[in-house]
Parts: structure tokens; sequence; C-alpha cells
């Protein structure tokens, strides 16, 4: 792993090896947690190879998983759902669940915790296993599902497609993210948080911009910005780019500040005015 961490806080984390003790066939990369300063969250993704599995487990905060490549076979307390690319569940704190490989290539998942600790507790409990293939949970299951082709796509700048995949509304605690779509030249305005936040490019090249200072992401990069940093991204490619973000907060939430502090023509209060970059 390696990070660069600069004056106002971030860092920009390349993951290039997997964690130690990984299951058999399953890597298991970690890119926020608390060592790069994070509070409340850690993000990382999973690459099962065909066939794997990931046992019984539950872990004592909320997760969410979004499937980035192939197919999975997860399971919570016994119902088996098929997720595909885009797809996200979440879990609540307490609920068992394994995961598994559901197709004959690579499976690539994007996991999200609300700690910045990350850890999981392996269980021998049994479920009645149910087969829900495509469906979706009932009322009454504690787990969530958002699925990509059937849920709200909004445009939240022009020719920048955001859709929310886990946040309180939809039984996340203390978590919140989702997945966005830049078309050729869109980008997001400068802007804030009131809390951390992560951001993994998935597909294409993404332009992060933060006072001043400019970085090329791809291939699984990720980003760490801490709460109150001005920050923007832009897709300055040919190509359409695509992310995941997480905030360590329980629902989306953002204020758009002026671009200057993005560019590093203005100071951001407190903060040193880095080299001016042009963006």
């Amino acid at each position: 792993m390696l990070d660069s961490r600069i004056a106002t806080g971030e860092t920009i984390i390349s993951a290039r090896k997997a964690e130690a003790g990984s299951p058999a066939g399953v890597d298991l990369f970690v890119f926020v947690l608390q060592e790069c300063g994070a509070t409340g969250f850690s993000t990382g993704i999973a690459r099962f190879g065909p066939g794997a599995l990931l046992p019984y487990h539950l872990h004592r905060f909320s997760e969410a998983i979004t499937i980035l490549e192939g197919q999975c076979r997860f399971v919570v307390e016994g119902r088996a759902y098929r997720m595909g690319p885009r797809d996200c569940v979440h879990v609540p704190a307490g609920v068992a669940h394994p995961a598994q490989n559901g197709g004959d290539t690579d499976m690539v998942a994007h996991w999200a915790f609300a700690t910045s600790e990350p850890s999981r507790e392996l269980t021998n409990r049994a479920y009645p296993l149910e087969e829900r293939g495509e469906g979706n949970p009932k009322e009454t299951d504690p787990e969530t599902i958002v699925r990509y082709d059937e849920s709200g796509v909004y445009e939240l700048s022009t020719n920048a497609f955001f859709l929310d995949l886990f946040a309180r509304r939809y039984g996340s605690s203390g978590i919140c993210g989702g997945h966005g779509r830049f078309l050729p030249g869109a980008s997001l305005p400068c802007h804030v948080h009131d809390f951390d936040e992560s951001i993994t490019i998935v597909a294409g090249t993404a332009v992060c911009l933060v006072q001043g200072r400019r970085y090329e992401l791809s291939n699984c990069d990720t980003a760490f910005i801490p709460k109150g940093v001005p920050h923007r991204f832009l897709n300055r490619s040919d190509a359409e780019m695509e992310m995941i973000w997480v905030y360590a907060g329980d629902e989306p939430d953002r204020r758009i500040v002026a671009s200057g502090y993005c560019s590093g023509d203005l100071a951001w209060p407190g903060v040193e005015l880095a080299q001016q970059v042009t963006p």
C-alpha cells in the first residue's frame, strides 16, 4: 500500500498487496482506515477467484458491499441473493453472512465498514437456505439491497450521474455511500463535507484537486479526504469515469465553495496555500 499524505491531510492510496491471512481464493485489500487518519469508517475491495468463498461471519458495525465485477452469491442468514455489477447490499451489525463468487470468472467487490478498525468474527451457526435469486429482501429482513438497474439515478452535476447505494434510509448506521458516473468532461464543483470521505475510482481516470494539489487516480486508486477539506473530481479523459464514494456519516451532504479553494488560487482558512494548479 502506497500512501501520500500532505499538509491538508488527504491521503492517496494505491493498493498493490493483499491483506495477509485472507481465505483461500480471496484477496482482501484495505484502502482507508485508522492508519490514514480516518474516523468511524474504513473501505477496501475483495477479489474472489472462481468458486471462492468467504465463510459465515459477522461484524459489530454496519457493512455495505458493492459488486464491481462478476457475479456474487450473497447469503444473509440463509437468504441467498444473486448480485451483479453496481448492486449493493447493506448488512447491519451482528447479522451473519457469507459471500461467494457466483460465476466462472473473478468477482470484485468494494466494501465499507462503519469503523476505522476492520474486523470480522466467524460463526458456525447454521441457517435454513432460501434461494431468492435476483429478488430483494422483504420489509421484515434486516438486510437491504439496492440494485443499480432498478434505482433512481440523479444528475448531481452536468453529465455526472449519481446513485445512493447505502444510507440511514436504507438501514446503515455511521456510513453512507454510492456510485458516480462521469461522462467525458464532467466534474463536480469544489465542495466540503462535515465528515471524512473515501473515493475509489473503479473505471476510467479521474483528476482530483485538493487545495492546489493535483492527483490522477485509476484502477481502484482511492482518495481519503478528511472532513472540512475542499476538493473536487473531474473527468479530463475521453472515456467515462466511475467512482464509489463513502462518507463517515448517515446521509450524503456537501457544501459548495469557491473553485479557487480547490485550484489553489484561494487559501482555505487555517491551511497554507499550496502551489497553484490550473484545472
